[in-house]
């Protein structure tokens, strides 16, 4: 194979993981913000009790932010939920909130 068709793969599988990385962003963050609007918080009061911007919430709900085990886990403790892992049919782990 040649190097041009290598790096034209090695490309496309990283724009495909970051794709799918951005679709979980989104996902996750669609979710969180069904959970908080359903417990009645807004975004600004949201950020006060979770001592952040309200920007950070804003962002992290459209996927715009890269969203860490700290963060998904002040959201659960604040929103009251549960997240747990789960192995899809192609054993690739997803986060289900």
């Amino acid at each position: 194979m040649s190097n041009a068709i290598n790096f034209a793969t090695r490309k496309m599988k990283i724009e495909t993981k970051e794709k799918f990385i951005q679709e979980y962003r989104i996902k996750i963050g669609d979710t969180i913000k069904g959970i908080r609007e359903k417990k009645g918080y807004s975004q600004d009061e949201l950020a006060g009790i979770m001592n952040v911007n309200r920007s950070t919430i804003s962002k992290i709900e459209n996927g715009k932010f890269n969203l860490s085990l700290d963060y998904l886990s002040k959201f659960s403790w604040f929103l009251d939920f549960e997240f747990q892992l789960k192995e899809t049919k192609n054993n690739k782990s997803v986060t289900q909130i």
